[in-house]
């Protein structure tokens, strides 16, 4: 069983939309069964699940104290795969799930003020020596500044080769608990996540076996 987080100290990147639906992909590209948590008091993927019609992706209540207790459980339990959705915040329990991670995704909005803000999360993941990958999302279309934050991302750690692009569909889609494959599997945003989980497969695989 593999254990990804998604994490990053600024609000607003997408880290929720991002769990969600590479939980999903996951599932239809056969890396199932797949759990998700939710760490953030919010409870924004928690609501998203519960308003889901389908049974799959997986979803554990687990408090951070219980965290690797849980997973062992969800281990024997026969989950290949953990998702992880954090607050935006460092705090002592951003710490602990950066610790029971094999890998950890570092969405980032390119703005300027967005990549100031990886900082602090790039420190805990590297503090715990832990591999990490920054997703460049919401990515206005031909919009030269993207390409700018993965040069400037790449300074700091392995970059995403695929970019999640700006649409209403990721917030149409998370409404009624379902993804953007599932609104339109042939769209654009459909291919862009697709490709994302097979990158984030990847990365995995090289972490040690499958996940």
């Amino acid at each position: 069983m593999k254990v990804i987080s998604l994490c990053a100290q600024k609000g607003g990147v997408g880290k929720t939309t991002l769990a969600g639906h590479l939980a999903v992909q996951a599932e239809a590209a056969g890396a199932g069964p797949v759990a998700l948590v939710d760490t953030d008091p919010q409870g924004s993927l928690a609501h998203w699940w519960n308003a889901r019609e389908a049974e799959l992706p997986l979803f554990a209540a687990v408090s951070i104290e219980d965290l690797p207790e849980r997973i062992a459980t969800m281990r024997k339990a026969g989950v290949r795969l953990v998702i992880i959705d954090t607050p935006p915040a460092i705090t002592e329990s951003i710490r602990a799930v950066i610790q029971a991670s094999d890998l950890v995704l570092i969405p980032t909005r390119p703005s300027p003020h967005d990549l100031r803000a990886v900082g602090a999360t790039v420190d805990l993941v590297e503090a715990a020596g832990k591999p990490m990958v920054f997703i460049v999302n919401g990515a206005a279309h031909r919009a030269r500044i993207a390409g700018e934050a993965a040069v400037v991302l790449s300074q700091h750690g392995t970059v995403a080769p695929v970019q999640v692009h700006q649409r209403t569909d990721f917030a149409a889609s998370m409404i009624d608990g379902r993804t953007v494959q599932e609104l339109d599997a042939k769209g654009a945003s459909a291919a862009e996540v697709a490709a994302l989980w097979k990158y984030v497969d990847t990365q995995l695989r090289k972490k040690g076996g499958k996940p």
